[in-house]
């Protein structure tokens, strides 16, 4: 009899920051089932961000589990400077101008600094500015200048340093600054396992990124976070370029507008999973619990809708990182990710993964799949070196349970990222195919994972400990005392 240990899917990715900085706060978040942490680079400094990666690699060690680190870099985003009172109250209807001069004075009712020197040359008479994440909106008048002159369109508060953004995109920033550049140095020598390259506009941005990722040292993977309108028109190209994708949903919802951002999830979600790429959801998706213990209706609805519609991982921002209830907020999401998971049957989509094969190992992946949808196993069983056939199998979304055993720690903290599969520490050494596959069966029996009578695929390399070896699968079962039986190579 199986034990069928109820193992959630989707993977949660939490954001670090004062609230998890508490005396005991950060161990409760990590217990409550964060598979993945966000260091914010946009916030802190790298000293910050050391200290929480140790400690985050320590009670990864003391839980015996992997969690991922991803390094989300600032990227250019465009801001008011300050405010001499720290904040002003607009009107609908007043004059109010965008001084874009290196030198330009603490703001007031009438004008504010603007951290983007070049904003003058990006807009025209009759733009639309949005600033504070939509919630003021400026219509642009005259440019003058280095002075933007424009006319607010709604009323409401404006503080010091929020954010700013041109209504359709169009604005010509690069992807990284400066302070990108020497934050993915940090990022380097903190060891982290992905780098999120913010406001990206192609995959030439990608690849600038992880051009100096690997200058510095750096394996991480690079993760294009999807937030500005250009990247919608060269989607596919950022997709094949980057190894992991975010739907980025505040700036990318004010540059485009509220009504476009449900359909453009689901095409983004679709677009990197049949790519091949993981998934992360993110912005609000639990924001009321930044001061409530729990999330409103329509919070569980878009967490689970973004479940449904085939997500790796869901995210946390501020929930997490400066909330009151971070680990409530943990715990709610893992809860709403198990209820979505359970309520809705998940059938592997073959015909989709055809028209990608590339590799061996995807076939090898496609055929394990389509075994374990045809026969019923308990589950699939990938020795992996990199990680790569576990994320070929993750990508066909099927109910059945994906073990990732690599003896890689850097693979075992990239799987963490991918839906359905479970990351174990697990060296083959010098075993044969045969006898590796059998001493994996024995290794879950021994973790509860797997029980007698329990039948499961693996798939492995007739070449154990190469990269992109896999090319075999074998049916076992599982006999007395976690004694694989019936291996058979398929």
């Amino acid at each position: 009899m199986s034990p069928n240990p109820e193992l959630r899917r989707t993977k949660i990715l939490a954001t670090l920051g004062p609230a998890t900085d508490a005396p005991g706060v950060l161990e409760a978040v990590l217990a409550a089932g964060v598979n993945v942490v966000r260091l914010n680079f946009s916030h802190g400094t790298a000293e910050h961000h050391r200290i929480r990666a140790n400690a985050v690699r320590e009670l990864a060690t003391k839980f015996g589990r992997e969690i991922g680190i991803l390094a989300d870099l600032g990227g250019p985003k465009i801001r008011v400077e300050k405010f001499a009172n720290q904040k002003v109250q607009l009107k609908s209807g007043q004059s109010f101008v965008l001084d874009c001069r290196v030198d330009a004075p603490p703001g007031d009712e009438t004008r504010v600094g603007c951290s983007y020197l070049g904003l003058p040359q990006d807009v025209r008479v009759g733009d639309t500015l949005l600033l504070d994440d939509g919630l003021i909106a400026l219509e642009v008048l005259s440019v003058e200048g280095q002075e933007i002159h424009t006319r607010a369109i709604t009323d409401g508060p404006l503080s010091d340093r929020k954010g700013l953004n041109r209504l359709g995109g169009g604005l010509s920033l690069g992807a990284l600054t400066d302070k990108d550049r020497a934050d993915i140095r940090t990022a380097a020598e903190l060891g982290v396992d992905f780098i999120a390259i913010s406001f990206c506009r192609s995959a030439a941005d990608i690849e600038e990124a992880r051009t100096l990722a690997r200058a510095a040292g750096s394996n991480a993977q690079m993760v294009a976070k999807i937030e500005r309108a250009e990247a919608i028109t060269n989607l596919r190209e950022i997709v094949d370029a980057s190894e992991v994708v975010m739907v980025a949903r505040g700036d990318l919802g004010v540059e485009i507008g509220d009504a476009e951002l449900p359909g453009l999830q689901k095409t983004i979600i679709r677009e990197a999973v049949e790519r091949g790429r993981v998934v992360i959801t993110a912005t609000q998706m639990l924001q009321s619990m930044v001061d409530n213990p729990i999330p409103t209706r329509a919070e569980v609805l878009d967490v689970a809708n973004s479940v449904i519609d085939g997500t790796d991982a869901v995210m946390l921002s501020a929930e997490s990182a400066s909330g009151a209830w971070p680990q409530k907020a943990i715990e709610a999401m893992a809860r709403i990710c198990l209820g979505a998971e359970r309520q809705f049957k998940t059938v592997a989509d073959f015909g989709s993964a055809q028209e990608h094969l590339a590799h061996v190992d995807q076939a090898i992946a496609m055929g394990a799949m389509f075994l374990a949808e045809h026969i019923k196993v308990r589950a699939i069983i990938a020795l992996t070196e990199s990680g790569g056939t576990a994320r070929y199998l993750s990508r066909f979304r099927s109910a059945v349970p994906i073990f990732g055993l690599s003896r890689h720690v850097a693979a075992r903290r990239r799987m963490s990222m991918m839906r359905d599969v479970h990351p174990v520490d697990f060296d083959s050494g010098d075993l044969s195919p045969r006898k590796a596959a059998r001493a994996a069966v024995e290794k879950l029996f021994s973790l509860g994972l797997l029980a007698v009578g329990d039948r499961v695929v693996i798939t492995a390399g007739d070449h154990m400990q190469q990269h992109g070896s896999t090319n075999t699968l074998r049916l076992l079962r599982v006999g007395e005392g976690g004694v694989a039986e019936g291996l058979g190579k398929l």
